[in-house]
């Protein structure tokens, strides 16, 4: 068995509650391993949980009824690293290699029956999901993490354990392009250039779009998605006007008029939480074409269910990802059909100053930033 330092973890206690902590390093079990944790990306989901838990994590006093986690969580669920330790059972992995985790864990990861979800292969939504560093221990913010062998996904050495630490959140935005049936030579629009949103269009452009019109609100974000590869971004706050009716022009759709000779895309992906925002992609959507929602919204919205069903329009949604996504985006990676990945990172922070330095200078500057990685101090 392996020796290990104390643990060094970021730790949410609660509500805007993180404190770094050193405890002793638990044993490893026989199927799981022991990962030291080279990187580990900050996501919006670990943002709201600081800012409004709980979410996901599990409430004071409480546990996750399928996990058993509770208070204190460390958090983190896009991260890469080091085996350094592999536990009896465990065949396919081994001492020294580099990974990338799958965070989430379903039926499969702890011997159950399958739900009905899982019974028909979408185990990104099983019903008992839960997600390392949220509601399932082994999150990656820390020196070292034990998760289970099934999670791990071995990293190439040909990709730099920087670049694996952006698989995560690649593979969501690789999933919602496949599910929405998008094909080569097509055009798409995307609403907002978040970390998510980039990532689609990175993704849309390693799948040989043709046009790929991004809608974004902030001039930092504007130059990142022209940076990579967007054909047209459009600001949909600017030149809105009025038409002879005094209803006001929807930029985002005329710039979409513009770009395609009036064609409109073929699929629109919806990567920001507003009600103006899904009015936008579906008037940006052709006739017979689909929107795809992959924004996780805080209000309910509405949708003209009449305007869908008159132009056959498709509204289909996305959540998480499957082995296919990570099997694929690696192997995008490998060929560089996703270049320059490695320009989505904003800042690398030592962990010691993960709470200062990533979680509330994303909160207080939002734009300015792609993707934050926190690395382990020394």
């Amino acid at each position: 068995m392996a020796t290990s330092s104390p643990v060094t973890a970021l730790q949410l206690q609660g509500a805007k509650q993180l404190r770094l902590s050193s405890e002793p390093s638990r044993t490893c079990g026989p199927k799981e391993v022991r990962v030291k944790i080279a990187y580990c990306g900050i996501c919006g989901s670990d943002i709201h949980e600081y800012q409004a838990a709980p979410i996901f994590s599990p409430p004071v006093g409480g546990q996750n009824p399928h996990s058993g986690l509770a208070l204190p969580v460390t958090l983190g669920h896009e991260f890469s690293g080091l085996v350094t330790e592999v536990g009896s059972a465990v065949v396919n992995i081994a001492v020294g290699q580099k990974v990338v985790v799958d965070p989430v864990l379903h039926d499969r990861h702890y011997g159950l029956a399958p739900c009905d979800a899982c019974q028909i292969g979408l185990y990104n939504v099983c019903r008992r999901a839960t997600v390392c560093g949220l509601s399932a221990p082994g999150g990656g913010l820390a020196s070292e993490t034990i998760v289970m062998a099934a999670s791990c996904i071995p990293l190439p050495s040909s990709l730099s354990l920087k670049v694996g630490a952006l698989v995560q959140p690649l593979t969501i935005a690789w999933h919602a392009v496949r599910i929405s049936g998008f094909k080569a030579g097509q055009k798409a629009l995307v609403c907002g250039a978040g970390p998510i949103g980039l990532a689609m269009l990175m993704a849309l452009k390693a799948w040989g779009a043709s046009t790929v019109i991004v809608s974004e609100i902030t001039g930092s974000r504007s130059n990142q998605a022209t940076r990579f590869g967007a054909d047209v971004v459009v600001n949909p706050l600017k030149n809105q006007g009025k038409d002879e009716g005094g209803k006001k022009i929807d930029s985002v759709k005329s710039a979409v008029e513009r770009a395609t000779n009036g064609d409109m895309v073929d699929v629109a992906f919806v990567a920001a939480s507003h009600q103006s925002v899904l009015d936008t992609a579906i008037a940006a959507t052709r006739i017979g074409g689909t929107v795809l929602n992959a924004a996780i919204n805080e209000k309910p919205l509405q949708v003209d269910l009449n305007d869908l069903t008159m132009s056959e329009k498709k509204l289909l949604t996305s959540a998480r990802c499957t082995d296919e996504d990570w099997v694929d985006v690696i192997a995008a990676l490998e060929n560089k059909k996703i270049p320059a990945v490695e320009d989505m990172i904003t800042a690398v922070v030592p962990l010691s100053n993960a709470i200062d330095g990533a979680f509330k200078e994303l909160i207080d500057n939002t734009p300015a930033h792609i993707k934050i990685l926190i690395q382990p101090d020394g």
